[in-house]
């Protein structure tokens, strides 16, 4: 089947080049039983294209459901999805199918995978893996035969990295990845949808369709739509229903849609000269945010460095007494660790407990450098969990991409 057929069989508006790629590649997929993760902003129609792949696959015939993961607690959610025995919990009076039961054959259309508990999520990993799943307070495992359909409004990937979604599952449902491209991505299509909506709430409503003047159509075109499709159509209900006159103006226009000022938002340098798409250009901004990170820790570090090195030999320079001091007086430093300044060799840092007027004095041999502080302590975190970097990252508390940046900077054999 066509894309032109497609569009006109399930009633998609636009002719953008990325939506026609998306549509492409459902169309494809569709006949077989691969695992799709669809992303996209929310309110870009991702369902509709769930829905598309089941009716042009094998198992149009059989059962489709979507459930949106976000909207069931997480108390319930593996009893919703994989079903229950009696007794298994308070309330569980019977015993019930999950959804992957009773849609045996066909396929679930999985919203807002993102919002799935970890917990939840490895039980998805066995069922996509091996078709088999296990009740909730049952022991028998159960086969199915579903294909899973998954889609986010969330960069999953950023997800993995933050320990909020499983690294396998993401890999394992985006066998096949479709992007539905955001309205403000296609603006060609914006005038077509604005009109086909406002047909239909004229029929609706038994009314005359509204229509936009050359300045109302640019100011509709310019808008950016954060709510997608789904805020469009809103916003054609109202005027359809509120507007005055037939035919809207731009000032009239305005009336409907939310003052967003757009300009007070951060953007890159040369991105009107460079456009690129949408998801780019966040990789762009992540990777700069990610650089002033790395530079301000990298600066942090060698600031601490610089004060335990003062602290160690208060009294090598008039230098480091006058940075002292001038700290101090910025309130950056207790005045408890402003010393006079002593002429003559490094001395060892001194601990003083005053008890009674008797001053006892211990001297401190252990090393207090930062760096290599942080450095044994990554050299324990890897002998511990046997040179797994994902274990000590998660153990020591920082992500494993700053695991790996520590790792050659202190050039750590693993």
């Amino acid at each position: 089947m066509d894309i032109q057929s497609i569009k006109n069989r399930f009633g998609i508006i636009g002719n953008s080049p990325a939506l026609n790629f998306a549509l492409q590649v459902a169309a494809q997929v569709s006949n077989t039983d691969l695992t799709v993760l669809i992303a996209g902003e929310s309110g870009v129609g991702k369902e509709n294209f769930s829905v598309i792949i089941h009716a042009l696959s094998a198992r149009k015939h059989n059962p489709f459901i979507a459930v949106n993961c976000g909207a069931i607690p997480e108390g319930t959610i593996d009893s919703e999805l994989f079903g229950h025995e009696k007794g298994s919990f308070t309330g569980a009076v019977d015993a019930r199918k999950g959804y992957f039961e009773t849609v045996n054959g066909g396929t679930i259309f999985l919203d807002e995978i993102g919002e799935m508990p970890l917990g939840t999520q490895a039980r998805l990993l066995r069922v996509l893996e091996t078709g088999e799943f296990i009740r909730v307070g049952s022991s028998k495992v159960q086969k199915t035969d579903v294909r899973v359909i998954a889609a986010s409004n969330k960069d999953l990937l950023t997800f993995t990295q933050n320990g909020k979604f499983r690294e396998d599952l993401y890999y394992r449902l985006s066998t096949v990845p479709i992007r539905v491209p955001s309205l403000r991505d296609r603006p060609e299509d914006i005038p077509l949808l604005f009109r086909r909506f406002s047909v239909d709430f004229a029929e609706r409503y038994k009314t005359t369709p509204v229509q936009l003047d050359d300045e109302a159509k640019d100011v509709l075109i310019n808008y950016p739509w954060p709510g997608n499709v789904r805020e469009l159509k809103n916003i054609a209900e109202q005027i359809s229903v509120l507007a005055s006159d037939k035919l809207v103006s731009a000032n009239e226009l305005k009336r409907f849609l939310p003052n967003r000022d757009m300009n007070r938002l951060p953007v890159l340098a040369n991105a009107g000269s460079n456009p690129v798409s949408n998801g780019h250009e966040f990789a762009n901004e992540r990777e700069i945010l990610y650089k002033l990170f790395f530079d301000m820790k990298k600066d942090v570090t060698e600031l601490k460095k610089m004060f335990v090195d003062i602290l160690q030999n208060p009294g090598t320079s008039v230098q480091n007494q006058s940075l002292l001091n001038e700290l101090k007086s910025k309130e950056l430093l207790p005045a408890a660790y402003v010393q006079p300044v002593v002429q003559g060799p490094a001395q060892p840092v001194m601990i003083h407990h005053d008890n009674d007027d008797i001053h006892h004095h211990e001297e401190v041999d252990e090393s207090l450098n930062i760096m290599d502080k942080e450095k044994e302590l990554i050299e324990k975190a890897l002998k511990k969990h046997k040179g797994k970097r994902k274990d000590a990252a998660l153990d020591l508390g920082i992500s494993e991409r700053t695991l790996y940046r520590k790792l050659k900077e202190y050039d750590i054999k693993e």
